[in-house]
């Protein structure tokens, strides 16, 4: 539920291709609806099937991100015909039911283990795992998601701290927004490619766990 524009330009996406970033209900130019429960991630597949409609195209390449592949996922679900290709990059695996073990995370964490900042975030990592982690220890693992962890990158996680809104996050996938059982067995019809793209130090997701996620789809 972060605005678009933590996507940028996708590494310079548009030379090659047109393409429309959505900012999802309540975020970036989007209104906020009078309803929060309508920020639910099921609920917003008609927002994506608006945006293809007034596009004005027959089938799309949809791409989604963290936690909004959830919404690409049930997207493709519902409307398997509009779909022409999907990429998912390090893509949540809620919405596909797979489970992340602690064990994959601290294997892909040792590998920064030559990293300056390795020790604190590895301790923090210990506590999240734990389930004594504190806002500071959330702080201390994002170096973990990033391939690199330099001034750049590091003002670039400040400014979507800033933009962050938890109520909304929370609402996205609230109860009922997510049927994994139902999304897999739909997505058995998805006649499409399906790209996953893995970061190959992401702690948040392994490799291995968006293998799974490929062998989702019948051209995963």
């Amino acid at each position: 539920m972060l605005d678009s524009g933590y996507l940028g330009d996708l590494g310079g996406l548009g030379s090659h291709r047109a393409f429309a970033r959505l900012d999802l209900r309540g975020t970036g130019a989007s209104g906020e609806p009078a309803d929060p429960a309508s920020y639910r991630c099921d609920r917003q597949v008609t927002d994506v099937e608006a945006v293809r409609r007034h596009l004005g195209h027959d089938r799309i390449a949809l791409l989604g991100h963290s936690a909004g592949a959830n919404l690409a996922y049930a997207y493709a679900a519902a409307h398997p015909g509009r779909v022409e290709r999907l990429l998912l990059v390090t893509p949540s695996v809620r919405g596909l039911g797979i489970d992340i073990p602690d064990r994959a995370r601290s294997e892909m964490a040792r590998l920064r283990v030559g990293e300056p900042w390795y020790a604190d975030a590895a301790a923090a990592l210990a506590r999240v795992q734990a389930g004594v982690g504190e806002e500071a220890d959330w702080s201390a693992i994002s170096p973990f998601t990033h391939g690199r962890w330099d001034a750049d990158t590091r003002a670039y996680e400040a400014w979507m701290d800033e933009r962050r809104d938890e109520a909304k996050a929370a609402a996205f996938v609230a109860e009922g927004a997510l049927d994994p059982d139902a999304t897999r067995t739909a997505l058995v019809a998805l006649d499409a490619p399906v790209l996953v793209l893995a970061g190959a130090v992401d702690v948040g997701n392994p490799p291995a766990a968006m293998a799974e996620v490929a062998a989702v789809f019948p051209h995963g």
